[in-house]
């Protein structure tokens, strides 16, 4: 359990660092304190940068510049956004997929605590558009993550999930 009263995933959970607010406001209002506002400006004009940019492998290249982990031969499709405060803390491994307008999270500003945890993404993965990938999770090789998924917890390796939350699917 965390201090905003949602159940969290025990891997996942695992992999979370949990920090309670330092006061009585959001987590969100004091952002700054947890990140340099000039990197996130930097982080923010590549992101948005890459949404437009058709070349996959400038794509790669800059989000490795954003201190990203990206394997080889990565497609990151059209308004694919990777999180803008902690890029560092996601690693997408060889030949794999990131859907359309998917948003990958490393972090979570909440009420009473923020959180940051890292995200891996396996080798031969797909994930279809329109995902949201929370922090602290792992997607293992061959998975496929179906369009308009809530990715909240672990996914096996050659797992097909789908929904919101995930869930397997036949």
């Amino acid at each position: 359990m965390s201090l905003s009263g949602v159940e969290i995933e025990p891997g996942r959970r695992a992999r979370l660092t949990v920090r309670a607010a330092p006061d009585a406001r959001n987590s969100l209002v004091l952002w700054h304190r947890t990140v340099a506002p000039w990197r996130v400006l930097r982080n923010g004009l590549i992101i948005q940068l890459c949404h437009y940019i058709p070349s996959l492998a400038i794509k790669r290249a800059l989000y490795r510049l954003m201190g990203m982990a990206v394997g080889a031969h990565v497609s990151f499709a059209w308004r694919t956004t990777p999180d803008l405060f902690f890029p560092e803390l996601i690693c997408v491994g060889d030949n794999s997929i990131i859907g359309y307008n998917t948003t990958i999270l490393a972090h979570e500003y909440l009420l009473h605590e923020w959180r940051t945890g890292p995200v891996e993404i396996g080798a031969n993965v797909t994930v279809g558009a329109n995902c949201t990938i929370l922090p602290g999770v792992v997607i293992g090789d061959g998975a496929v993550i179906s369009a308009m998924s809530l990715v909240n917890k672990d996914v096996p390796p050659g797992a097909k999930v789908g929904g919101v939350p995930i869930r397997p699917l036949a």
